[in-house]
């Protein structure tokens, strides 16, 4: 009979996080039955809630940057890939300055704790926590994105990004301290999380290869790349896999152990990560739009399994890499310092990004428009200026109704390119808001009925799209052109000059809108001739298997 012995299944090693100390109250030290307490005022919870909030919605970890920086630097870099994250960087640069957020979609917030039995608190932590969220949603220039269901059909926005995903756990020790986690998961990556349920037949480095192979170029890039990658292989139930493999994505469990044993914890298998980066780098999808930087990293973790199972947990952390750990000990209150000079990562010359750019004027007929359009080839990048309509996904379905109804098309969709987005509120001063693109495959299902009735013939949104549009395009003579997904703030700041409602204003966010716009950047992606530049890059043309 083996002893017993108690295992943690994520057993992490020292915290080397940099903290910056908050000026907040800990709480008060309490000496009873031998042991000393922690007693932490609810208010202190809710005002690191806050900050932690403030900080991941406008500054990024300098390492994260650093990675940025060195695909600049990377002469092996493809020209857009060098493009794309040096727009990131100066949209990091903008969305350092405190008003506007590095992505419209500022994200379902997720706030994770863990207390040791030392600490009081009176146990409205949750409240606390959430009445952080609601402060930092209501002071700062973010988006509302939660909809609560008003019956099974129906939803309405909360108007108070509420409620939010809150995890309390206990935590093992007798020294007094709360640890924090939060984090802003925007649909894009959301979106992107996947539960594979597979067999033990998968471990076997020939077929983890083409398992990896086909499932991580399905990703695409609606989710905004580079991303941080992180594979699950085993776990004790589904959903322990995926919250799994969220962490990881966060690098949250990154001082794991580098080996298994026969206890049954997890580990990180770091010489299978740099294979699965190599994999990704053949890919050819690159940073959004061809090149080899897919990801700027992976994590690979192996789980103990039921015999019967193999859960396969895949998670990615985008462009707008936000969350920053947080603690309260008797020392003080401490949240993870993130980098607030990110122009030291700035290239002095924007080396590389000087091939041709293409200038199309919206201010045509949709008919010119799409002349020019026609004489370009997939992958050309193109800079915008004049009048966009925007819509997305509740606009979209309405318009449907409308031509199921027998109702023409709207005007406004005829005479003008697309834009799928949704705005962030618009700070004082300013035209707009933080008015990056959504993902274009959300309103995949509308294109061949919008384009058989003379609508969205140009779209502009981010992410690959689905062989319909393809076809739609080919047939309808449309146009679909990419936008880098990410650099909300600065396409804001820099491209954006005026903002007005068309239709449905009651929608908020999910309005119609009217903006102008100067020197938009983006990429053809789908040609009126039925080329996709993502066509070429989705299916696996690899033969490759995995070293042991």
């Amino acid at each position: 009979m083996p002893d017993f012995h108690h295992v943690d299944v994520l057993p992490l090693g020292p915290d080397t996080t940099t903290y910056r100390r908050l000026d907040l109250p800990p709480g008060k030290v309490v000496e009873a039955a031998g042991r000393t307490f922690l007693d932490i005022d609810p208010a202190t919870i809710t005002a690191l809630v806050r900050e932690s909030v403030h900080d991941i919605q406008h500054y990024l970890r300098p390492s994260h940057l650093a990675q940025l920086r060195s695909i600049v630097d990377d002469p092996e870099a493809s020209p857009n890939d060098r493009f794309v994250a040096t727009d990131l960087l100066r949209n990091a640069c903008v969305s350092a300055g405190g008003v506007l957020p590095m992505c419209q979609d500022t994200g379902t917030a997720i706030v994770i704790g863990k207390r040791t039995e030392t600490v009081l608190t009176g146990g409205a932590d949750e409240e606390a926590v959430s009445r952080g969220i609601f402060e930092a949603y209501e002071s700062l220039n973010l988006r509302y994105s939660q909809m609560a269901p008003t019956s099974f059909w129906d939803e309405r926005n909360t108007g108070t990004n509420l409620p939010a995903q809150v995890e309390l756990y206990s935590a093992p020790g007798q020294e007094p301290r709360y640890e924090f986690l939060t984090m802003a998961k925007g649909g894009g990556s959301a979106n992107k999380t996947f539960l594979f349920q597979e067999t033990k037949a998968l471990l076997n480095p020939r077929k983890l290869a083409a398992f990896l192979d086909r499932t991580l170029r399905s990703l695409g890039t609606s989710a905004c790349p580079p991303y941080h990658l992180a594979v699950v292989v085993g776990g004790m139930s589904a959903e322990y896999t995926l919250k799994v493999a969220k962490l990881a994505s966060a690098r949250y469990l990154d001082t794991l152990p580098a080996a298994g044993s026969e206890l049954g914890h997890a580990f990180r298998d770091h010489d299978l990560e740099k294979q699965v980066l190599e994999l990704t780098a053949q890919f050819g999808i690159g940073a959004q739009f061809g090149g080899k930087y897919f990801c700027h990293d992976v994590r690979v973790i192996r789980l103990p399994r039921h015999g019967a199972s193999l859960p396969v947990g895949i998670a990615v952390s985008c462009s707008a890499d936000r969350q920053a750990k947080a603690k309260i000990t008797p020392e003080g209150v401490f949240l993870e310092q993130l980098e607030t000079d990110p122009a030291r990562f700035l290239p002095d010359v924007a080396d590389g990004l000087s091939e041709e750019v293409v200038q199309v004027d919206l201010n045509r007929p949709m008919a010119q428009i799409r002349e020019q359009l026609g004489t370009l080839p997939v992958k050309t990048r193109v800079s915008l200026t004049g009048p966009l309509v925007v819509a997305r996904d509740i606009a979209h379905a309405k318009i449907a109704e409308r031509l199921d109804a027998g109702e023409p098309m709207p005007d406004y969709l005829c005479d003008h390119p697309v834009y799928y987005a949704g705005p962030a509120k618009t700070p004082e001063g300013y035209a707009s808001g933080s008015f990056g693109p959504t993902t274009a495959g959300r309103m995949d299902s509308y294109v061949a009925q919008f384009q058989a009735a003379g609508g969205s013939l140009v779209m502009l949104a981010k992410g690959n799209r689905s062989q319909q549009v393809t076809d739609s395009c080919a047939a309808n003579g449309g146009f679909y052109l990419g936008s880098i997904g990410g650099p909300a703030a600065r396409l804001a700041q820099d491209c954006i000059r005026r903002v007005d409602v068309l239709e449905y204003a009651e929608l908020g966010m999910e309005a119609v809108w009217r903006i102008e716009v100067e020197d938009f950047p983006a990429f053809v992606v789908v040609d009126d001739k039925g080329n996709d530049f993502f066509a070429g890059v989705s299916e696996p043309t690899l033969q490759i298997t995995f070293r042991r």
